[in-house]
């Protein structure tokens, strides 16, 4: 620890700003000073949090365990093998001109280390394409005890260790998923829990290089109104700051990926884009710091026009900071249908995957329209109960 007299609360030399301590005199005036973290990757962390956050570009989401992985490729009627993972992920990484829309790819550990059939590693594929890596690091969701039947995320021990080998093998950025259920409670506990891990994750993280991506994900599951998962994000997102303080993480160096207030999807009544932008926006203004370099969307379970849409009605006025996405279904859906397994159709699956990455480039600079999308864009992803 180090101090100074005063610093600057934004000073990117010295990440993030701690706890404040008061001393002095009746005769002078209060001196400020502050406990100063500082890192070894400050700089460094900053560079890749706002290459990531960069205009008209978001982040595709491959980072679907095995099992998860293997349920997409059941839908096309393939066998759950790794050669038919690497296939899949060598259409998507390897797909000409993916870098003019997307900024980030997170990745499964398996696909980190992983190579073209030319012996090229994805890691490479992607610097090439001016794609920064990144890396999911949790270790899934267990049964939290003493809660409504709610969740707590795992993935804590070992994490530097693995942090610091991911970041030799090319990672620059990391995820770090946990889940909150409107439905359940959410409980207290549940919520704490939730944003304590993730803040131990985003310290861990930093301290690697990586910049942590926090994603406590809302679940679309219910049947509550839009108001209702305003007030859950408000109570997350409020506890998720307190603890990202608490452990001093710089918030310069780290990204969120928060899920739209929207409805629960059992609710009678669907949100408009428009309402949907309101709400989220309103949420976000009253708990994210300006510090935070982007603001990367999931689209949980949303349709992919529907996640396009959402997003461009959020960027249809200047916001403090990057509003983009972070999409996995709602990038994938259509190159799955497209590929089907066969080669002959690898050039229009890719094809595929450059439409919806154009469409939310677009959205990310408000400049996306509906027209021309086709029906299948426009068909609902949501999963009860889905895990990844």
């Amino acid at each position: 620890m180090a101090s100074a007299s005063f610093v600057k609360p934004n000073t990117l030399s010295s990440p993030w700003i701690g706890q404040r301590s008061f001393a002095h005199t009746s005769a002078s005036p209060p001196r400020v000073s502050f406990a100063i973290r500082a890192g070894a990757y400050s700089d460094e962390l900053v560079k890749t949090a706002k290459s990531v956050a960069s205009p008209g570009r978001g982040i595709l989401a491959i980072d679907e365990s095995n099992a998860t992985c293997g349920k997409r490729l059941a839908s096309i009627g393939l066998d759950n093998t790794e050669d038919n993972r690497q296939a899949y992920r060598q259409l998507l990484l390897t797909t000409p001109g993916l870098g003019d829309y997307i900024s980030g790819a997170i990745l499964f550990e398996e696909t980190l280390y992983q190579s073209t059939k030319d012996g090229k590693t994805f890691v490479d594929c992607l610097r090439d394409a001016n794609i920064v890596p990144g890396i999911k690091v949790d270790k899934g969701l267990s049964p939290l005890p003493g809660s409504n039947d709610e969740s707590w995320c795992q993935g804590l021990d070992g994490l530097a260790s693995r942090s610091a080998e991911y970041y030799k093998q090319g990672a620059r950025f990391a995820k770090w998923r946990t889940v909150v259920s409107v439905p359940c409670g959410p409980s207290a506990l549940a919520v704490k829990e939730a944003a304590w891990g993730l803040a131990r994750y985003a310290a861990i993280s930093q301290e690697n290089g990586l910049v942590p991506i926090v994603e406590p994900e809302i679940l679309l599951d219910g049947d509550h109104p839009i108001e209702r998962t305003l007030e859950v994000a408000e109570k997350v997102w409020s506890e998720v700051f307190f603890y990202l303080a608490q452990n001093n993480v710089m918030f310069e160096g780290i990204l969120l990926k928060p899920s739209m207030v929207t409805p629960g999807a059992e609710h009678k009544n669907k949100a408009s884009p428009e309402t949907v932008a309101e709400f989220t926006l309103t949420m976000l203004k009253r708990r994210v710091p300006p510090a935070v370099p982007g603001i990367m969307f999931l689209s949980g379970g949303q349709s992919e026009a529907e996640a396009t849409l959402n997003l461009n009605a959020m960027n249809q006025s200047p916001n403090p900071w990057h509003v983009s996405f972070s999409y996995a279904r709602a990038l994938q859906n259509s190159v799955l249908r497209t590929w089907q397994g066969k080669p002959e159709k690898i050039e229009a699956s890719q094809k595929a995957l450059l439409v919806r990455a154009k469409a939310n480039s677009l959205a990310q600079l408000g400049k996306y329209s509906a027209e021309g999308e086709n029906e299948d864009a426009k068909k609902g992803m949501f999963v009860k109960g889905y895990t990844y």
